[in-house]
């Protein structure tokens, strides 16, 4: 028997996210969901009069294969895989995990190599900047665990966040992206926190339900030299399947120049990945009312709201600051009054304190406005 739940989330998808139209070629990539719920994406796409393409993935496989990577191996797949990507005009990507620290023991060059040869070329080369594409996690018991929820308390709060109304929130961010595109100088004070950096001229972007599901946030990059000053992250968060607590990022003339967290060894790793790594790539205001608090998983953490995220790594085209990295590490400071509280200054006017907008052309985002 169907879900209903999937046809609506199928509807989202297709309709709101990628907007498919009659003759349009999609790429379904699923990681271990239900089958159903990839039969119910074909139909709702085919229905449109869409192509879909599906490529179904194994978290376990994909594993296994990367502990055995080499260079030309991934080069093969990166070849088959660009090949697909650069035919379609939109990409939806659900991915499952019955166990989300499934790739913790693959050794770290392999990651790298796979960041490198495979996800780069693919995913930020070409799915990024030339495709309509969304991503979303599918439910799972780890996720519920995660989370503190039970199985079935966890589906409907998931069903509930990805099939809300993206279109009222999207009419309410409009404010704030304006502000953000005529804004130079931003301040972030917090516990632990003191962080200055401009965004003059460059993009702010609305994230209503397009690119992933769940959404709620708009962003933009710190211009890539200006970023001074500390950030403490309170939110936990899983990078490359490893755990991290308390990052604490200290920065001068854009450039990270001091770095702790609960797992030193790996923080430092990602850091030196690259010559980006140690730079920005995206700050963002997060605002979903339906997440409230983290469940390390990126995709709602990232929306939670009264949060923003503060991110090393590399830049969205659309949002470009110049910086270019393999890595893309989203980092979430929350600023209610549970997690301490913190203000927002854009210009030296104050916009958010402790998670809530104060200027009445923002109010549309708060949580009340939302889902009022």
């Amino acid at each position: 028997m169907s879900d209903p739940r999937f046809d609506r989330l199928a509807e989202v998808l297709v309709h709101h996210s990628c907007q498919l139209e009659a003759g349009e070629k999609v790429l379904i990539e699923a990681f271990d969901i239900p089958s159903a719920f990839t039969e119910t994406l074909i139909r709702t796409a085919a229905s449109v009069g869409a192509v879909p393409v599906v490529s179904l993935r194994n978290q376990r496989v994909h594993r296994r294969l990367l502990k055995h990577a080499s260079a030309e191996q991934l080069e093969i797949i990166a070849a088959t895989e660009i090949a697909t990507m650069s035919r379609v005009d939109a990409y939806i990507g659900v991915r499952g995990a019955d166990n989300i620290r499934e790739l913790t023991d693959v050794a770290p060059e392999k990651m790298k190599l796979y960041e490198e040869k495979v996800f780069k070329p693919v995913h930020l080369d070409i799915r990024v900047p030339k495709t309509r594409w969304v991503v979303l996690r599918w439910p799972s018991p780890s996720m519920a665990q995660l989370s503190g929820q039970s199985t079935e308390a966890f589906e409907d709060f998931y069903f509930r966040v990805c099939t809300m109304d993206y279109s009222r929130m999207s009419a309410a961010m409009a404010p704030l992206q304006e502000l953000m595109e005529r804004t130079d100088r931003v301040r972030l004070i917090a516990p632990g926190t003191d962080l200055t950096f401009s965004i003059r001229d460059i993009p702010a972007i609305r994230c209503d339900g397009h690119r992933n599901i769940p959404d709620g946030e708009v962003f933009t990059a710190p211009v890539r030299e200006s970023v001074q000053g500390t950030i403490r992250y309170n939110a936990p968060t899983i990078y490359q399947s490893v755990s991290h607590e308390n990052v604490r990022l200290t920065f001068k003339n854009g450039k990270i120049i001091e770095a702790t967290s609960s797992n030193m060894e790996h923080l430092h790793r990602v850091l030196d990945s690259d010559p980006g790594a140690r730079y920005v790539g995206e700050f963002a205001l997060g605002f979903n009312p339906y997440i409230e608090r983290p469940m390390r998983d990126i995709l709602f953490d990232e929306k939670i709201a009264g949060s923003i995220h503060f991110t090393p790594g590399n830049a969205y085209d659309t949002a470009d600051n110049g910086n270019r990295s393999q890595i893309h590490w989203d980092l979430v400071l929350l600023m209610d009054p549970a997690a301490g509280g913190g203000e927002i200054y854009f210009d030296d006017r104050l916009i958010r304190k402790d998670g809530l907008f104060v200027l009445p052309e923002l109010e549309g985002l708060n949580p009340e406005a939302l889902t009022g």
